[in-house]
């Protein structure tokens, strides 16, 4: 029996998901090994804007792992479901994503035409992210040294990455940005701040058993 596409898991899933609070941020299938030995990789990736420690994702994984086994679409082929919290350096790409970066240093590309926020700058710079209204996300220029806050709309925006920080930001920089979204790390501090979506990911895995999930 062949596998579902990752347009049918997300499908399956969304809805549990959006149940139990979470927004469902993508999922991805592969498959190890070949012919009648191969395992397929389910990975459900889950985000929201409460904090998620690894209980709240383990529950989630079993119930998920329950569901696919009763809805069938994997027939006879073990699977491996991995759910998951996005890493650090995710995308932003729609609201959400943006309210919940807040405090974070983000690598910026601007579209085609669109003139830099500083005078004389380029369509490529970092920033840090404040506050999101109305299509308009203030940004945060300058770093410890010179911080200043700009205004640029979303539609403007080609690509926006947050970056890993070894370091804490200045004081004046993370006011101007609003402060770190509720829930979230302070930056600098992802490795020291355990049970947070957005620090470094939290993945669970479940075999096809519900019983039997393990934290990675």
């Amino acid at each position: 029996m062949p596998m579902p596409t990752e347009e049918r898991l997300s499908q399956l899933v969304a809805g549990l998901v959006e149940r139990r609070g979470f927004d469902l941020e993508g999922v991805e299938i592969s498959t190890a090994g070949k012919h009648a030995e191969a395992q397929a990789r389910v990975k459900v990736i889950v985000d929201s804007d409460d904090a998620s420690d690894l209980d709240t994702i383990a529950e989630l994984s079993r119930e998920l792992s329950e569901h696919l086994d009763e809805a069938g679409d994997f027939g006879e082929t073990e699977y491996l479901l991995e759910v998951t919290t996005p890493g650090i350096d995710r995308p932003l790409t729609v609201d959400r994503h943006w309210r919940r970066a807040r405090g974070r240093k983000v690598r910026i590309s601007l579209r085609p035409g669109v003139p830099a926020p500083d005078s004389g700058g380029s369509d490529k710079f970092e920033a840090r992210v404040g506050a999101l209204a109305d299509g308009t996300v203030a940004l945060v220029l300058g770093g410890k040294r010179n911080p200043h806050r700009v205004s640029v709309a979303l539609a403007d925006i080609a690509e926006a990455v947050v970056q890993v920080e070894f370091s804490p930001p200045g004081a004046r920089e993370l006011e101007l940005a609003g402060g770190v979204a509720p829930g979230r790390p302070r930056p600098g501090q992802e490795e020291e701040v355990p049970g947070t979506t957005d620090a470094l990911p939290e993945s669970v895995t479940a075999s096809d058993s519900p019983t039997e999930g393990i934290v990675e």
